[in-house]
């Protein structure tokens, strides 16, 4: 059903009841019997259109002129000793104005005249000066109530185009507002650790990992000394998060940090060996546990939603900018090439041949320049199964585009990182691609990436100039090499950013995120590593 339907319809309901009620005070005080016998009717009647109004939506005047003829003859009979029953005339033209505009105020008040003339004929009867003078008061308030409802009809008709973004900046300044008193920040790994470190201090674990999402539960960090039970940890996560309640088995365990919803987090952990389970009170650990970490839950899920919200929001603003450039710049440019095409068919001389050459050459490496980065807002880690399938993409493109051949290694698990994790750690890997193809003059790049959530290690390795070639120190925060930006989006999510040189030349960009252990080295075998070869 419509929005503004659903709203008028609650309003007429509103109007209604608060008819009823007016008029009912003063049939109780004055104990008229027929007129709460009227008034009882009316009661049924409107109750009863409510689901016709709901259903018949495509002839609202013939409903119009059906509940004002009801009306109008239910007051009638029911008038005796006290005019108060009159009052219901006004609730028609009311309800038609918000039903059909004006048209429908003029309707119902229309059928009143007709229908009274009729109910007194047949009953041969006739009105009183009081009762004239009280049937003309209320169908003139009838009136400007209509008039009334016929302009909110309008408005709530057309609703007003800017509205969301008012209410969006609205939202915005109260976020802003309210992030200066947020002393515990929105974070959410610390908050995390924080939670981790709680559960610890209660619970003697060698593995601990909380988990955190909707529909697909993603480790978000964890406390682990051997690896004992990643993957049983992981399957009883969903189990707790399915059953909002602790589950155990053996040495593992899993709970919901809100056990009504299971969320926003399930930790589970594996107990070592040395311990006895039963030898805890564990469900009352437990209980005590979500009693004590309600506050830091509620921080952990406020810096979710805002980490989603900051991600919704970059993306679609890549996605705009892509479309900018692709539309916009790219075109232009590529304009520019036709028409220096053009001059170089006829020229002047030997030297401005030349010159026209050296022109067409540079704006061709602009128009490759501008689809790589048309190429580099597109690309996300969301459009793909997993990090290492968005950094296989990339790569291919990157070597389409430039002709280097770049080599992928791949070593994942099936546990995904953490949406911003995985996005934060291909723009690092996306960064350091885009630097290589464009300043290392290399003819290989080799990338290795190896995933086990929550932690995860990439490599980019080139065979070009370092940069000690062009004179840069190793921890330079040079712009054209972008060191600067990698870094901050590696400490955005806590990862470590290592740059070196590597004996053979060429340079080395490492990110790793840790578990709370050391990180694989990307020289570990791996398990079933996968090879991609991307060449021109």
């Amino acid at each position: 059903m419509h929005l503004a339907h659903r709203q008028a319809l609650r309003i007429n309901a509103a109007a209604r009841a608060f008819v009823l009620l007016a008029i009912g005070g003063p049939l109780l005080w004055g104990q008229d019997r027929g007129g709460l016998l009227g008034l009882a009717v009316l009661g049924a009647l409107w109750v009863g259109l409510v689901p016709v109004e709901q259903r018949a939506r495509s002839r609202p005047l013939l409903l119009t002129v059906l509940e004002s003829a009801a009306v109008t003859t239910t007051c009638l009979l029911a008038l005796s000793s006290s005019p108060a029953i009159l009052g219901a005339l006004a609730a028609p033209p009311f309800v038609a104005g918000l039903r059909c505009g004006a048209k429908g105020v003029l309707a119902a008040l229309g059928t009143v005249v007709p229908a009274a003339a009729l109910v007194l004929g047949l009953g041969e009867a006739s009105l009183s000066t009081d009762e004239l003078l009280a049937a003309f008061t209320w169908l003139t308030m009838g009136l400007g109530l209509g008039m009334i409802a016929s302009f909110l009809r309008s408005a709530l008709g057309q609703p007003d185009p800017l509205l969301p973004y008012r209410h969006a900046s609205s939202l915005l300044h109260e976020l802003n507002q309210l992030s200066e008193g947020l002393s515990s920040g929105l974070e959410p790994r610390s908050l995390g650790g924080a939670i981790l470190s709680a559960v610890r201090d209660e619970l003697p674990t060698a593995d601990l990992v909380l988990y955190v999402g909707d529909d697909e539960l993603t480790p978000l960090l964890s406390r682990t000394l051997d690896d004992s039970g990643s993957t049983h940890t992981a399957l009883l996560a969903r189990l707790a998060q399915r059953s909002g309640r602790l589950e155990t088995d053996g040495q593992t365990f899993a709970f919901p940090l809100r056990p009504e919803s299971g969320q926003p987090g399930i930790v589970a952990g594996v107990f070592s060996d040395r311990l006895d389970p039963g030898a805890l009170d564990l469900p009352r650990t437990v209980r005590r546990l979500t009693r004590h970490l309600e506050v830091s839950t509620v921080h952990l899920e406020t810096a979710l939603l805002f980490t989603a919200f900051r991600d919704a929001a970059t993306a679609d603003e890549r996605r705009r900018l892509s479309r900018e450039m692709h539309d916009g710049v790219a075109q232009e440019i590529a304009s520019l090439g036709y028409l220096v095409d053009a001059l170089a068919a006829t020229p002047a001389s030997d030297e401005q041949a030349a010159r026209f050459l050296m022109l067409r050459e540079r704006v061709s490496e602009v128009v490759a320049e501008v689809r790589r980065s048309v190429v580099t807002l597109r690309t996300t880690v969301g459009e793909s199964e997993s990090l290492g399938a968005a950094i296989g993409s990339l790569a291919r493109n990157l070597s389409q585009l430039s002709g280097v051949a770049i080599e992928v290694t791949l070593d994942e698990k099936s546990q995904r990182l953490r949406g911003e994790v995985e996005a934060e750690l291909f723009r690092i890997t996306q960064e350091a691609l885009n630097n290589a193809v464009k300043h290392a003059q290399c003819t290989l790049i080799r990338v290795q990436c190896h995933v086990d959530a929550p932690a995860a290690t990439i490599s980019v390795t080139d065979n070009g100039r370092g940069l000690g070639d062009i004179g840069l120190p190793l921890d330079a925060r040079a712009d054209s090499y972008g060191l600067g930006i990698m870094r901050e989006r590696a400490a955005l999510i806590g990862a470590h950013l290592d740059i070196e040189e590597p004996p053979g030349g060429g340079l080395r960009v490492a990110v790793a995120v840790s578990s709370g252990h050391p990180p694989p080295t990307t020289q570990q075998a791996s398990e079933s590593p996968r090879e991609i070869q991307v060449s021109t």
